[in-house]
C-alpha cells in the first residue's frame, strides 16, 4: 500500500485523473528535470521546451508507469528521452553559460568567496560544462545524471535502458574523453 502523499500515491492519483496530483508532481521535480534538460541540450530556451515536452509525454504515460522504479527515476527518463529527441531534431547550439546568474555553475559558488576565488571557480565551471557540451550523447547523459544529478548507477542504468556494466562503460568513455577535451582547452 502506498502512503498518502507519496510520490507513487500522487501518480496513481494523476493516472486516475487527477490534475492536482499530477500539479505536485510537477512542482516537485521541474527544476531539476529543467536542470537535466539544460545540461543535455544546453540552450535555456530549449532546456524549457524539453521539460514542457517532457510533462506532456508524462501525462501521456501515466497509466504505463509499472510502479517498479522510484517516480523520479521514471522522470529522468522521460526528460531524458525528450532531450535526446530534441538533439536528434536539430543543428548543435551554443552552449549554456554556466556562470550566467542562475546557471549551473551558481551552486558551486560560496558567497564568502572573494571575487577572486569566485572568478576562478566560475572560470573552472565553464570550462568543465563547455567540455561537457562537447561530449556525443551517448557519453553526455550518463555523465550529467551521474556526476551532475547524483544518480546512483543502477538509477542512470535504469533510466538509459542499459545494464550497470554498460552504463559504467559509458561513464568511462566519458570521462576520457571530457579529460581530453579539458586538456584541449587549457
Amino acid at each position: 500500500m502506498t502512503e498518502p502523499g507519496s510520490e507513487h500515491a500522487l501518480l496513481a492519483a494523476a493516472a486516475d485523473g487527477d490534475a492536482t496530483a499530477f500539479d505536485a508532481l510537477v512542482r516537485r521535480h521541474t527544476v531539476r528535470l529543467y536542470r537535466v534538460a539544460l545540461r543535455i541540450v544546453g540552450d535555456p530556451v530549449e532546456a524549457e521546451d524539453v521539460v514542457q515536452e517532457a510533462w506532456v509525454q508524462a501525462w501521456r504515460g501515466l497509466s504505463g508507469f509499472r510502479g517498479s522504479a522510484a517516480v523520479s527515476t521514471w522522470l529522468y527518463r522521460v526528460v531524458t528521452n525528450a532531450a535526446l529527441g530534441h538533439l536528434r531534431r536539430r543543428r548543435p547550439a551554443v552552449p549554456v553559460d554556466p556562470t550566467e546568474p542562475g546557471g549551473p555553475a551558481a551552486q558551486w559558488v560560496d558567497p564568502r568567496s572573494g571575487p577572486e576565488a569566485i572568478a576562478l571557480r566560475n572560470e573552472r565551471a565553464a570550462a568543465v560544462h563547455r567540455a561537457i557540451a562537447t561530449l556525443e550523447p551517448s557519453q553526455r547523459v550518463p555523465l550529467v545524471l551521474h556526476e551532475l544529478e547524483g544518480l546512483s548507477y543502477a538509477e542512470v542504468a535504469e533510466v538509459l535502458q542499459v545494464s550497470v556494466p554498460a552504463l559504467q562503460s559509458r561513464l568511462s568513455r566519458a570521462r576520457v574523453t571530457l579529460l581530453a577535451r579539458l586538456e584541449e582547452l587549457r
